[in-house]
């Protein structure tokens, strides 16, 4: 199943309605993919509910929780086979009262792991972002098979893949990507706001005027993460009392993707409990 998500467009195939809240959002019925297909617009962002739950790395990685359907929990035993891979992390610390830090650095998965499978740390968050699929062990990789969609949506010419995972809450803030994106929710679920070009353009820059200035609009850059920029950034999309933004907001469970296209700005945050993982390819 797919959902066409649409702001101000008059279309025969989808209605949409909009809220009157600060950052306004579309709803919007769903589609089939294999019959509605052919109407797919590049330059509009789009739902597909459901639509990826065969993914090897879903029931590979992760264990349904017994009392929340929508969160999981690591499987521990599979994952661990692969525990002197070496991974990217990042470690964000917010004591109270005292400014957050943010470092990156490498180390085996098996420290995620067991940040992950341990018990809840609130000042301390450990989450491995943007790490290429091509850099995993061959059997993880396996588990994340480039989607067929993607030669609907493209050229199947993949420009670069991503694997992201953690515990929530997690946060990638305002960013545009250089290429059109599919991104797909593995476990848990995320939720993402995307803006049109000139209107993300234009939310950035005045976040970016009032921290002062900052770092690029497609870096995952540590100005991004702590500091004035990134609370300017964040406030502007989800906290703050500025004017009202159009945009389109998504919630993404396991199994569902969302199709980014080339020049939107997006918001994504990881909520809920338990795991909380991600996939993402960027093709041309």
């Amino acid at each position: 199943m797919s959902r066409f998500c649409r702001i101000l467009l008059r279309v025969p195939y989808v209605r949409c309605y909009s809220t009157h809240a600060r950052f306004v959002q579309a709803q919007c019925r769903e589609l089939t993919v294999n019959n509605d297909i052919k109407g797919f617009d590049v330059n509009e962002p789009a739902v597909f509910r459901n639509n990826f739950s065969s993914l090897p790395a879903i029931s590979k990685w992760f264990i349904p929780s017994t009392t929340d359907g929508a969160s999981y929990e690591l499987s521990a035993s599979y994952l661990e086979q692969h525990g002197a891979s070496t991974v990217p992390l990042e470690l964000t610390r917010s004591a109270p009262n005292e400014p957050s830090t943010f470092e990156r650095f490498e180390t085996p998965l098996s420290l995620l792991l067991a940040h992950m499978t341990g018990p809840p740390t609130p000042d301390l968050r450990i989450y491995l972002a943007q790490h290429s699929l091509a850099d995993l062990p061959a059997p993880l990789q396996a588990d994340l098979p480039t989607p067929t969609l993607l030669t609907k949506l493209g050229r199947g010419d993949i420009y670069a893949s991503s694997l992201w995972m953690g515990r929530p809450p997690t946060r990638t803030p305002l960013h545009r990507d250089p290429n059109p994106n599919l991104f797909v929710q593995l476990a848990g679920q995320k939720v993402v706001r995307l803006m049109r070009p000139k209107i993300g353009r234009g939310v950035y820059e005045r976040a970016r005027l009032r921290a002062g200035g900052g770092g690029r609009a497609n870096m995952r850059g540590e100005e991004m993460m702590v500091g004035d920029e990134m609370k300017a950034l964040e406030e502007a999309v989800w906290d703050g009392q500025d004017e009202a933004i159009e945009g389109v907001e998504a919630q993404l469970s396991a199994g569902d993707g969302l199709y980014i296209p080339l020049g939107w700005w997006h918001a994504v945050r990881g909520i809920g409990s338990g795991a909380n993982a991600s996939v993402n390819w960027w093709f041309r």
